[in-house]
């Protein structure tokens, strides 16, 4: 890289290596990751056009490119992951939180429409912690527990709600799906593993080699953790309580089947997402 570059040259020229690599986001990434490297905010790299970068920053600046054309996520280069305007700090161990997972936070604020309202909020699999914080935040008042049977997860996940401030609104328990809990709860959230095992190679080489796999394999048909979760929800659940899953694509019927099959109400149809796919799944117990 010329040691003489403006950043917008120096912009425009990331830009260039990662489309020639076949990365659609070429663009966003470029100014991302070149935000990151220099200290700054990405929305304001466009008014620094202009300003020479610093030679001891070019290095740093081609070995984040680096990583990027070896396709490694840019959440996984920057360490963070923006969801529901927060910021999650991420793990090897936990996936990157997702766009069309806030339909499943917005399935839940739907089923608790009342900003103080009071309720215990449990969320399988908690991962970075995503689903639960972003909950809690919007609900000042509601309490929650996260479960994950991964300690390094559990550890992520611990490390944002405090970041967040709401580390004594929550519990993180280390076990498999309802197994460490002998309370119910009024609000039950997951996003299991959906992918099927035989579908896991069609995966993009962004997500097959950095997220964990067994957040991902959802066995050999996908709905192997729905099956664990389903089972349990009667006895978490209070009598009225909601459970919102997040779905894969086509999953539906057969998870409202698994539903119905233990005597919850499916309230359908599934919320959609941005891009039109049926997302979170509203089950609810007969109270």
């Amino acid at each position: 890289m010329d040691d003489a570059m403006s950043v917008g040259m120096l912009r425009r020229a990331i830009a260039m290596r990662l489309r020639a690599a076949g990365i659609e986001s070429a663009e966003l990434d470029a100014r991302v990751l070149l935000a990151h490297a220099l200290g700054r905010q990405a929305a304001k790299l466009i008014a620094a056009s202009d300003e020479r970068v610093p030679a001891a920053s070019l290095d740093r600046i081609d070995q984040l490119v680096r990583r990027r054309l070896a396709r490694e996520p840019v959440a996984r280069i920057l360490g963070y992951r923006e969801f529901w305007s927060r910021e999650f700090k991420l793990g090897p161990d936990t996936l990157v939180p997702r766009p069309e997972s806030e339909t499943v936070v917005e399935a839940a604020l739907a089923a608790f429409p009342d900003r103080d309202a009071e309720f215990r909020v449990l969320d399988l699999g908690v991962g970075s912690g995503a689903l639960l914080a972003a909950i809690l935040i919007e609900r000042p008042r509601a309490i929650g527990v996260g479960i994950d049977r991964n300690a390094n997860a559990l550890a992520v996940a611990r490390a944002n709600l405090a970041a967040l401030g709401l580390s004594a609104r929550a519990a993180l328990l280390c076990g498999d799906w309802t197994a460490p809990v002998g309370a119910k709860f009024d609000l039950v959230v997951a996003n299991p593993p959906y992918i099927p095992t035989a579908e896991l190679a069609q995966l993009s080489l962004e997500v097959r080699e950095n997220d964990p796999i067994f957040a991902l394999d959802g066995g050999p048909d996908g709905v192997a953790g729905y099956r664990a979760i389903v089972a349990d929800l009667p006895r978490v659940l209070m009598l009225g309580g909601v459970a919102i899953l997040e779905l894969g694509k086509g999953q539906e019927a057969v998870v409202a089947a698994l539903a119905r099959a233990r005597g919850l109400a499916v309230n359908g149809p599934a919320r959609c997402d941005l891009s039109g796919v049926n997302r979170a799944l509203v089950l609810q117990t007969r109270g």
